[in-house]
This record gives C-alpha cells, sequence and structure tokens, in this order.
C-alpha cells in the first residue's frame, strides 16, 4: 500500500459544490481529510459565485483560491507552479453537473473522486470513461457504502469461494423522506432529485437503487446478463419514480432482486442486502453496519463483527478498521475508506509508478458506467412493461 511518506507532503484538494445548504459535500471534505492523508486548500463550492465564496470560509479555504466556477478553479490551479496546485478534484454536485467537471478536470491532468450517479445519461458516462481511459488520472466514484470493513470482508469472503457459488441476491434501499411532495415546499435536496432536467432519467432508482445494486455486483463479482423493471410513481404529479423493483439475472444463472423506495413510512436509510450461496449465505444492513450474520444449514448463525484484532477478519476487512472492537465506525469512515483506497492510487501515479486502473478495490470509471446503464436499462424495461432488456455492459468487471 503507498503512503504519504512517498511524497513527503499530503494531498491537495479541491471541492466542487458543497457550499451553503449541501449535505454531501461536507461528507466528501470531511471523508478526504479523515486519515489525515489530503488536505482541502481550493474550491468553486455553488455554481452562484457569490454564494461560491461566500461559502469557502466554512471550508477554511483562502479568498485567493475561493473560485466562483469550475472553470476559474482549473484554470487558476494549472497557472500554479506543479508543487502547489491541487492534485485531485472532488465533484458534490447535482447529477446534470457531473458530467462537464469531470471530463474538464480529467483533461486538465487532475484526478477525480465524483459523486454517484456518475453522470446525467449513458451516453456521458461512456464519453467520460474514454476521455479517462486515454488519460493516466486516477478516476474513482464515491459508491461510499462499498467502503464499510464488513462489506469488504464479505466481498473477500464471497470471492474466495467461502459461501460457495452464488444464486440468489436481494439487495434493498428504502427510505421514506420523499412520502409527502418536499419538492414543492422548495426542499433544495427534494427539488433537483425529482427533477428530470437535474437528476436525469430516474428518480428513486437513479438516487439510491444505483446504490443497492453496485453493493451486489461489488460484493459478489457475478457478471449480470439482463434486467427486468417495474417504476411507479406513488405521490401524484411528481415527475419521476419514487418506488421500484427490478429482477437480474446473473451470467452464472443465479437471479438478483433490487427494490429502492422513497415513499415508505419511518424508514430513513436503510439499505441492506442478503446473499445466497450452495455453501451458506450472508445478510448486511447498512443501519448496522458493524455486524455481518453469516449462516449456513445445520450450524448455529455467526455474527461477525467489526474487529481488526479478530481471527476471523480477512486482510480486506480488517485494513478497512480504524477503531478497536466495540467502538461504533460507520459513514463517515465507510465513505473515507473510497477516498484512502483512491489516495494510493493517486500517489502511485504521482511517483510514476504502475497503478491498477480497472480492478480496484474503489469503485472507478467503469462502475460509474454500468451504474448509468442500470439506469437506462431500468426506465426502459418499465416503460416496455418489465419487458427484460440487455444489462452486462463491456465496462462490466468481475
Amino acid at each position: 500500500m503507498a503512503t504519504n511518506n512517498d511524497l513527503n507532503r499530503k494531498l491537495r484538494m479541491a471541492l466542487v459544490g458543497g457550499g451553503q445548504g449541501s449535505f454531501i459535500g461536507r461528507v466528501h471534505c470531511t471523508a478526504a481529510v479523515l486519515d489525515n492523508r489530503a488536505v482541502l486548500v481550493a474550491g468553486a463550492l455553488s455554481s452562484n459565485p457569490e454564494r461560491a465564496k461566500a461559502s469557502a470560509p466554512d471550508y477554511d479555504i483562502p479568498a485567493d483560491r475561493a473560485y466562483g466556477s469550475y472553470q476559474e478553479l482549473i484554470e487558476s490551479e494549472l497557472r500554479l507552479p506543479e508543487d502547489e496546485r491541487i492534485d485531485f478534484i472532488s465533484i458534490a454536485t447535482p447529477n446534470f453537473t457531473h458530467f462537464e467537471i469531470a471530463k474538464a478536470a480529467v483533461e486538465a491532468g487532475f484526478n477525480v473522486i465524483c459523486d454517484k450517479p456518475m453522470t446525467f445519461d449513458l451516453a456521458q458516462a461512456e464519453e467520460l470513461a474514454a476521455t479517462v481511459e486515454q488519460s493516466n488520472v486516477v478516476f474513482a466514484v464515491s459508491h461510499n457504502y462499498t467502503g464499510y470493513p464488513l462489506v469488504r470482508q464479505a466481498r473477500e469472503m464471497i470471492l474466495n469461494g467461502e459461501l460457495g457459488e452464488i444464486q440468489a441476491v436481494r439487495s434493498n434501499y428504502i427510505q421514506g423522506w420523499l412520502r409527502t411532495r418536499l419538492e414543492t415546499d422548495e426542499q433544495k435536496q427534494a427539488a433537483w432529485r425529482t427533477d428530470p432536467a437535474k437528476s436525469g432519467a430516474a428518480g428513486c432508482f437513479g438516487d439510491i437503487a444505483t446504490h443497492a445494486y453496485n453493493l451486489g455486483r461489488y460484493m459478489t463479482g457475478l457478471l449480470p446478463a439482463e434486467i427486468s423493471c417495474h417504476l411507479k410513481t406513488f405521490e401524484e404529479g411528481r415527475q419521476l419514480d419514487d418506488y421500484g423493483t427490478a429482477i437480474v439475472r446473473f451470467d452464472n444463472g443465479g437471479l438478483g432482486t433490487v427494490t429502492a423506495s422513497q415513499i415508505s413510512h419511518g424508514r430513513e436509510n436503510d439499505l441492506s442486502i442478503e446473499i445466497d450461496g450452495t455453501l451458506g449465505a450472508i445478510q448486511w444492513r447498512q443501519e448496522e453496519p458493524n455486524q455481518l450474520i453469516v449462516r449456513a444449514n445445520g450450524q448455529p448463525h455467526k455474527i461477525y463483527t467489526r474487529d481488526p484484532n479478530a481471527p476471523f477478519m480477512n486482510e480486506a476487512g480488517a485494513s478497512a478498521c480504524r477503531l478497536p472492537s466495540g467502538h461504533p465506525e460507520a459513514f463517515f469512515e465507510a465513505f473515507a475508506n473510497v477516498y484512502r483506497s483512491a489516495y494510493d492510487a493517486m500517489i502511485d501515479r504521482a511517483m510514476n509508478r504502475e497503478y491498477e486502473r480497472r480492478h480496484t478495490v474503489f469503485p472507478n470509471v467503469h462502475d460509474g458506467v454500468e451504474g448509468m446503464y442500470f439506469i437506462q436499462q431500468c426506465v426502459a424495461s418499465s416503460a416496455k412493461n418489465g419487458a427484460w432488456l440487455p444489462l452486462k455492459h463491456e465496462c462490466a468487471r468481475r
């Protein structure tokens, strides 16, 4: 694993988005500096230049590097000496702006960590992936749930064959915050997420079902073959789906389901996954992230706890831990694990060393393309009353 000692300095970060009223921008910033391997030095925190500059003191960004737009940020940073300019840009803006910001950053030679969904539509995602492939930048997508220690523990167990052949995956992400039409009250987060001009072709399925689908792909390595999907808008007048369910056929003959809701009373961020193999089954829930349940017929149920020193933890799970056993470790730390894994690649790049670009432990640009293909095919299948459509994209990684 690379360390910042190779560089004798911290990585320099710029944040695009995250201005006043943002939730995810602050999460990106907190996660990025959690391990003391990076420092936020610049930002373009809003599409409104005045708000962008006014937000800078909230992040201790100096006035001379508080930019009014991402274009100004990139142009100004490129004029700085190489030993002063930023190393990477984190993008924490609404979906419809990701592509133009990310593409400009990649073309300028800056590493990128981009919020999900990666782009507005599949065409943009494919173009962005091609741009990344032509460069040598590190590109990560913040599917942050892949960073939980017990998710990585389970992934290694599955890929090492401890559960046998994987035959069924049930992944759900259930929320209730859009049970009423908050978007009509100018609630910022609801407004853009329910606007097809800003969110894209899907609402609930674009926002959270992508996490559920990505988690199943990440943990099992199963390649998708086909998908059948039904999307529904239950809140009258809403323009995008607020509930949906999909069935996935995998290449190995296995089946998966993805269900997502934003209209289920009392549910918050209930992402859960169950995976059935021929030798055993596992269950993990994001709201109780420090426990992994493992079951096998005829044996007592096992509860794996997040404990970096326990003999049952594999290297992937233990290395994602920061705290001793018994101390809750969760959302920020998982988000930071995506950053930490990407930093290793960024440092290798800065030191002119080879680094893995496709089969990375962090979600990369190819996973971002897969996510956009998932959204496109779900919307298309639902429009055809659940017709089976192809789901395996050429970017899919095992």
